[in-house]
């Protein structure tokens, strides 16, 4: 008897020790930090280009982490790129060239958020994370993503930063560009000051106040992903004036720039991108504009830069410090005359490089690299790092965490740039920027040649190089996603919204059936 009972006191210290390790493993899994910038170059100090931004939270960051001077994003513009990264597909794969609706054409894609709604995270989201019109947030996964007023809840969840309740400037539009017209959503090309006593009233700032009182939090139940995205410096390029003030207009370097830059394209591209630099040289530059424009991006650039700062600030003073992956990354670059254009949509360096920085647990510290990666590598890093469930498509990306861990060891690999149209698109490495148009192909060395200006592929020399990297490139490009029009298309719906086909274009193709979590919340607070 005396036997039997020692027996079962040993099975339940058995059972005490596994529940102890189980609980001990679930709290020592990796926190996320996800902060997203909208439209920002790599003008931030860390990466030492010209122009440069005064970023010095930014530059803390790298500091005590992995600073990629070499990554690129997964799309040329907001929608495709933000659909790159929460799906972990590029466009060539779900068809979104141009459209971020990945979660409605293809319900079977497990999102970011989800894998981590899958493994138990608490899942938090505010801002620019996903593209920022009515419909265009993938809820599923989501713990709360927060939305500032009623308004955005019950028209679809559109971001609306700037709207009738946030500060602009005063007369508006500011800008000598747009004087005399009147107010559009992200007016293009619009810069101007706000009193600095307006700053808690934007946006942003209220998104990144919100993120901070998470982390101000003493205890969370579970490993969380905290995910928080600015709208700045996306036009309209508003901030308050002591973000002006860091800046002397007169003295900000011009980004090098040169006449004759796309005399060496393609036709229909040449034609195409001539026809775009005459925003540039017969508007900017006869009004004498592009250093003002210039200073209000580098302005908005340091607001941001701020925001930031107050979130790992916050970071920084909670439990959670020791144990949080931080991710920063912007979903383009920006264009400001180079090769004649002023902003994305192009397959060049200014377009594709983008502040792309890693910190915290796993992660070396005070590294720079130049070793090639893509925004498309986020989704399989975080799947390692935080040991996340693989999800049900095939994540086209690499993971990222032996790179992160040993930056030194890291070998290069050629990234891709899908284009706004299936079977154009950029290959990219440490050496070599290759670009396929429908009508011919552009080359250029980047070692020797690092600003783009001279185009090799009418050289015969370059063939094998030219016919390697377009053998990484895949080999079959997906249909576009048919476009999806959210006055006819879009159900609103107690405060949640859904897709549903109308009259509209959209077509749903589902293959499984579409993640839900009971936990999950779909309204946002």
């Amino acid at each position: 008897m005396k036997e039997r009972f020692t027996y079962s006191w040993a099975c339940v210290a058995a059972l005490i020790a596994t529940s102890f390790g189980a609980v001990q493993a679930e709290t020592s899994r990796p926190n996320v930090l996800f902060l997203a910038v909208d439209d920002m170059n790599d003008w931030i100090g860390c990466l030492e280009t010209t122009p440069r931004a005064l970023t010095p939270n930014i530059d803390r960051l790298a500091a005590r982490g992995v600073n990629f001077t070499n990554g690129h994003t997964a799309g040329v513009f907001c929608a495709p790129s933000r659909a790159a990264i929460f799906s972990g597909q590029y466009a060539s794969t779900t068809g979104c060239y141009t459209t971020p609706y990945y979660f409605v054409g293809h319900p079977e894609i497990e999102s970011l958020q989800v894998s981590f709604d899958k493994a138990g995270y608490t899942t938090l989201g505010a801002g620019k994370l996903f593209h920022h019109g009515a419909g265009a947030i993938d809820q599923r996964g989501w713990t709360e993503f927060f939305l500032r007023n009623q308004v955005q809840r019950d028209n679809g969840w559109p971001l609306d930063s700037w709207s009738s309740e946030t500060p602009v400037p005063q007369p508006f539009p500011a800008s000598i560009f747009n004087r005399g017209t009147k107010f559009k959503a992200a007016l293009f090309l619009e810069w101007g000051a706000i009193p600095n006593d307006k700053e808690e009233e934007m946006a942003d700032t209220i998104r990144v106040n919100w993120a901070v009182n998470q982390l101000k939090k003493k205890k969370h139940d579970k490993p969380f992903f905290l995910a928080c995205g600015l709208y700045s410096p996306h036009f309209p390029n508003y901030c308050p004036q002591k973000y002006f003030d860091l800046y002397d207009p007169a003295k900000i370097a011009m980004p090098p720039m040169r006449d004759d830059d796309v005399d060496d394209l393609p036709p229909m591209i040449r034609r195409r991108m001539e026809n775009r630099r005459r925003l540039h040289h017969d508007r900017l530059v006869g009004m004498g504009a592009i250093d003002d424009a210039i200073h209000g991006y580098l302005a908005c650039i340091s607001y941001a830069d701020a925001m930031l700062g107050r979130v790992l600030d916050a970071l920084e003073a909670s439990p959670y410090a020791d144990n949080t992956i931080v991710v920063l990354w912007s979903d383009h670059g920006y264009h400001h005359g180079e090769k004649g254009q002023w902003g994305k949509h192009t397959l060049w360096e200014r377009t594709s490089n983008v502040p792309f920085i890693w910190a915290g647990p796993g992660v070396a510290n005070g590294t720079t690299t130049d070793v090639t990666v893509s925004l498309i590598d986020i989704y399989p890093t975080l799947v390692e790092m935080c040991g996340l469930a693989k999800p049900h498509q095939r994540l086209e990306g690499e993971s990222l965490a032996s790179t992160l861990s040993k930056p030194s060891s890291a070998k290069d690999r050629s990234v891709l740039l899908p284009d706004m149209t299936p079977d154009q698109y950029a290959v990219i490495n440490r050496d070599w920027r290759y670009i396929r148009h429908g009508d011919g192909e552009e080359l250029y060395n980047l070692r020797e040649d690092p600003n783009e200006w001279n185009n090799l592929a009418p050289h015969a020399r370059y063939a094998d190089v030219i016919a390697e990297l377009r053998n990484s490139a895949p080999k079959h490009f997906a249909a576009p996603e048919a476009k999806l029009n959210a006055r006819r298309d879009l159900v609103l719906e107690s405060g949640t919204f859904r897709w549903e086909q109308g009259q509209g274009n959209y077509k749903p193709r589902p293959k499984y059936r579409p993640y839900t979590s009971a936990s999950s919340k779909t309204e946002g607070r």
